[in-house]
């Protein structure tokens, strides 16, 4: 198993559990543990775990009052049910010459599994984004202006003049909120903003949000219901929620997640016989 196939498993443990031991993870992976203290002394360093005495814990903020999830951390939210959207969501995009990609921890699951290809072009305000996808075989255009720290997403109006001066196939966009009441909405009125002006010059619009941002309401809406061509999400999605979007003609695509298959056990010579 290669080194960042590994980290990325260590974080799926580490969002089921909240917490790991550096033991535990070294028997899992079969690795010793000085071999799993520097993944988790890399994943601290980027940000997407505290490590602790033998262990590691998901990274918190104090925030108004309470805690909240770094932007790092928010990946570990529903990674597997992330994971499996993204993947679909790079189906569903790969004849796409010219897309728009927004923010959000599962936007970014998308930028990592999608193939890279000759003559692909990528409009994205996300710094994140643009560092995973630059050095690949995709051509990327950031969108400048000032970055918002917690996020590393450029907004204002230097961003907002960028994209839109550009003509997209598909946007790609998250989603801190789902409804048909509000449409689709997020927590940051000027980050909606440069996604707004995005919006305006694509093609199709396919919305990646886990089932838990099904019903939610956030501060600004970014676009209504009635403009999104698709929204990919898992079964954890509100049934009635999903049913009323899907009457206002969007797409909506549940993807199951994988289990991993069980081996059959030998029978045992008492059973045989």
């Amino acid at each position: 198993m290669l080194a960042v196939e590994r980290r990325i498993k260590v974080l799926e443990r580490i969002a089921a559990d909240q917490a790991v031991e550096v033991s535990s993870l070294a028997r899992e992976f079969g690795v010793s543990e000085m071999t799993i203290r520097r993944d988790l002394r890399r994943l601290d360093r980027d940000g997407f775990v505290r490590r602790t005495y033998g262990g590691a814990t998901t990274r918190l903020v104090r925030s108004g009052g309470g805690f909240e999830a770094t932007q790092n951390a928010r990946t570990l939210h529903h990674a597997q049910e992330k994971r499996q959207i993204a993947l679909r969501a790079a189906e569903l995009t790969a004849d796409a010459r010219v897309m728009f990609i927004g923010v959000g921890s599962t936007v970014e699951q998308f930028a990592r599994l999608t193939a890279p290809r000759d003559g692909l072009l990528v409009i994205t305000q996300s710094l994140v984004i643009a560092s995973l996808l630059g050095t690949r075989q995709v051509r990327v255009i950031m969108a400048g202006g000032m970055v918002r720290q917690d996020e590393l997403s450029c907004v204002g109006p230097a961003a907002v003049e960028c994209v839109q001066r550009y003509n997209t196939d598909v946007a790609i966009i998250g989603a801190a909120g789902v409804s048909v009441r509000r449409g689709i909405t997020d927590l940051d009125d000027q980050e909606a903003g440069v996604i707004r002006a995005a919006l305006e010059k694509t093609e199709r619009i396919i919305v990646l949000a886990d089932g838990s941002k099904f019903g939610d309401v956030a501060l600004s809406t970014v676009v209504p219901i009635s403009r999104v061509s698709a929204i990919v999400t898992d079964p954890g999605a509100d049934p009635a929620e999903v049913e009323r979007i899907a009457r206002e003609g969007v797409e909506v695509i549940l993807v199951e997640p994988k289990v991993a298959a069980v081996p059959a056990r030998n029978p045992s010579p008492a059973a045989a016989t």
